[in-house]
């Protein structure tokens, strides 16, 4: 016991190496950030941060051949925009919020494990839903909102387009494109696994009655998407500590009641810093996520600082609870081919 947590210990402080370019954060932080430099100079920066949701589409590019890179895009900002949708609809039947998105998950992990798509995967598609499922708006502004979104999305592949030219002209080369998963039965039954227990955690956050249970649900997900039971529980590990760590800092930032301009500034640094240390080291990374989505989904409350600081705590410690032990039902090799075969026999 002694060896395994000096081992864990050992783990949480290494470093990964770093092979992503230097000029990727400052444009994945310029897709998030200037739609909400437009919203605030139209003096609507509540339109800006949904376009700026839309706008960590540019989180998804591939690097591949550039026809490939674009389409791709298009493909996550049509996700993005068709799951921010099916949020926004959801959250006009509370009774059937949990069927429709363990249905939604079901789907977002099927397409990203088939797929193969590289990490945040099905991550921002399904934050964007949930997001979307606890905002209060009547039926009629669906389309807007959901346009707004859209055009988030778009300049982000734009951005993409451009950044994609320049690499070329920097002569960096391009990575293979990823063959689709052939094991569609595991594929099955994974989804199967993460969509119950993405459902599970929004339902108990329901019961417990929740100030923000949509955070659940997004921390689950986060979870799960480790390679292996061991790197589940140290993502789970990693998510709790950067979390605790993070919600004092989104305090502060949260007291020092910024004008809107100065608001923009920060999540456009929060943005970058993001990107710079996410691929070394986890933890480090959610210190700073952590204000980031609060901003993003909180910046409408300003006045309830304590309140929000403490909800995403604790849903974060639920989610990534609940996101550990589906991950060791996920890495179960036993019942994940029960569970192929009991698919393969409904199936047949």
């Amino acid at each position: 016991m002694k060896s395994l947590l000096m081992q864990q210990w050992d783990d949480f402080w290494k470093l990964n190496p770093a092979k992503r370019r230097w000029e990727m954060p400052f444009v994945a932080a310029m897709a998030s950030g200037v739609p909400l430099f437009i919203g605030a100079y139209f003096q609507h920066v509540e339109y800006g941060l949904v376009s700026s949701l839309g706008g960590m589409t540019f989180l998804y590019m591939p690097h591949t051949k550039l026809a490939h890179r674009i389409v791709f895009m298009l493909c996550a900002a049509s996700c993005m925009t068709t799951s921010f949708l099916f949020g926004l609809v959801a959250h006009h039947f509370p009774h059937l919020m949990v069927p429709l998105i363990t249905i939604l998950t079901f789907a977002l992990t099927l397409m990203s494990r088939y797929f193969r798509i590289a990490p945040p995967g099905n991550l921002f598609f399904l934050m964007a839903a949930m997001i979307a499922a606890y905002m209060p708006l009547p039926v009629d502004h669906i389309p807007y909102q959901v346009g707004l979104l859209f055009m988030g999305a778009l300049m982000a592949c734009i951005l993409g387009l451009f950044y994609t030219l320049y690499l070329m002209a920097r002569g960096v080369p391009e990575q293979p494109i990823m063959p689709v998963e052939q094991d569609m039965e595991l594929v099955v039954s994974d989804s199967v696994i993460v969509a119950l227990f993405v459902g599970a955690s929004l339902l108990l956050a329901q019961i417990l009655d929740m100030p923000r249970p949509y955070w659940v649900p997004v921390s689950c997900i986060a979870v799960l998407q480790g390679i292996n039971f061991r790197a589940v529980w140290s993502k789970q590990l990693h998510r709790i500590t950067g979390t605790a760590l993070g919600v004092v800092l989104a305090w502060g930032l949260l007291s020092l009641h910024m004008n809107v301009w100065y608001m923009c500034l920060t999540m456009m640094t929060l943005s970058t810093l993001i990107e710079f240390v996410v691929v070394r080291h986890y933890a480090f990374a959610v210190v700073f996520i952590t204000p980031l989505t609060i901003f993003l989904a909180e910046a409408g409350n300003p006045g309830m600082v304590n309140e929000v600081i403490a909800a995403r705590l604790w849903d974060t410690l639920l989610g990534s609870a609940m996101g550990l032990l589906g991950g060791y039902c996920l890495h179960q090799l036993g019942l994940r081919h029960w569970l192929s075969h009991r698919l393969h026999v409904m199936r047949g």
